[in-house]
């Protein structure tokens, strides 16, 4: 593995997504089906390593490292569109399934709140190269905030764009889906001009991609949707992208719909859960995030299949599910902040339900997404695959 110090620039990289097959290897799997009810039997999966624990509602064994061979190519869309656009509904929720065969997946990382330029985001980037490659390339990474700490960038020529994601990610080839964190925003989070630079940055790095705060864009049997959950966190802008939000997910027909912000729906870890952050009682809405549940409740909850969000920095995929409001799918819940530090858990209320956690140390998940499935596997610093599950339709 490459020091920190042995590192080459690399301020313009060839992208170039790839595909790849389903795991294979003598790890057991089993399925998460859309109701959001466990499969009986050899269906059930939870898998860990032996010195990785968490509570689990699901059956654990003991898992071994696995890789793939190279599948077959696969690319993403993304279309970029003005804030709040409603008009551009229609070309952002073009449906992955017309994008390849049936029988193409879909590879990518979720990861988040890495944004310190320190040895540990170095070491994730080297395990996520080495994951990638061994499944045979991943199409993007889609990274879920907290991009620059601790008080976002100052313009879009800020040194920080090279030493906290150019540098680290240097032999990544692949693009970044980039979702704004509080941080982005400054430490009080509420400098809402200091956005304008991320997306102006987007003009001058083949990797880094941020078409507006929030937004969506297209991939193999899949329509992703980019929220700015920081905004929703001082009711700013709340209306003009909860309809795009509304537009956006009620107009795609794609197989499975991915959403994607930084703050979470349902937390272990410091921050909590959405309505109740840090503990706080939901009148407080700046601390407790009542807006943040009170719009993903709405026009989230039912209508896609899962939420990736960071803010806390530790890893956990949570046993409770919601459903309702109008929509048919049941969505899940993983949390992957851990991009480049850890914190501690704290089980707000008494916490949540898992079918695994961690807080140890740093890593990611990686997801793959076929025509009946997403399969995730989340890694930790050592390259370890500590824990898989699959959502099936």
């Amino acid at each position: 593995m490459r020091s920190l110090a042995s590192r080459s620039i690399a301020l313009t990289l060839a992208v170039l997504p790839l595909a790849c097959g389903d795991s294979s290897g003598g790890v057991e799997t089993g399925e998460t089906g859309d109701t959001g009810t466990e499969t009986a039997g050899e269906d059930e999966i939870g898998t860990t390593t032996d010195d990785e624990s968490g509570e689990s509602s699901a059956d654990e064994s003991s898992t071994e490292e696995t890789s793939v061979d190279a599948g077959e190519e696969s690319s993403t869309e993304e279309t970029s569109a003005d804030v709040g656009d409603e008009d551009t509904t229609d070309s952002e929720t073009d449906t992955g399934e017309d994008t390849g065969e049936e029988d193409e997946v879909l590879t990518f990382i979720a990861m988040g709140d890495a944004g310190e330029g320190n040895e540990e985001q170095y070491l994730v980037a080297d395990i996520v190269e080495q994951v990638c490659a061994d499944k045979g390339g991943c199409a993007f990474v889609l990274y879920l905030g907290d991009n620059f700490y601790d008080d976002g960038v100052e313009s879009v020529d800020d040194d920080q764009f090279q030493a906290k994601f150019e540098l680290p990610y240097a032999d990544l080839d692949m693009p970044f889906h980039i979702v704004l964190g509080n941080h982005d925003y400054g430490e009080l989070s509420f400098l809402w001009e200091k956005s304008a630079y991320e997306i102006e940055y987007s003009d001058y790095s083949d990797k880094w991609s941020l078409p507006s705060e929030w937004y969506g864009f297209t991939g193999a049997h899949t329509d992703f949707f980019v929220f700015d959950t920081t905004r929703f966190m001082w009711n700013h802008d709340t209306s003009e992208q909860q309809n795009w939000i509304d537009d956006a997910i009620g107009g795609s027909t794609a197989t499975w719909k991915i959403a994607a912000g930084h703050h979470p729906y349902y937390s272990n870890g410091a921050h909590g859960n959405a309505g109740s952050y840090e503990g706080v009682p939901s009148w407080i809405e700046q601390v407790s995030g009542t807006v943040v549940k009170e719009v993903m409740d709405d026009s989230m909850c039912g209508k896609v299949d899962l939420y990736l969000s960071g803010h806390d920095h530790n890893r956990q995929w949570v046993t409770p599910t919601c459903a309702g409001g109008g929509g048919d799918r049941t969505t899940h819940f993983i949390v992957s902040g851990a991009g480049c530090k850890t914190t501690d858990f704290e089980y707000h209320d008494g916490g949540n339900d898992v079918y695994w956690e961690d807080d140890t140390t740093p890593g990611f998940t990686l997801l793959q997404v076929s025509a009946d499935t997403i399969h995730t596997e989340i890694y930790d610093l050592e390259g370890n695959l500590n824990y898989e599950r699959d959502i099936t339709k």
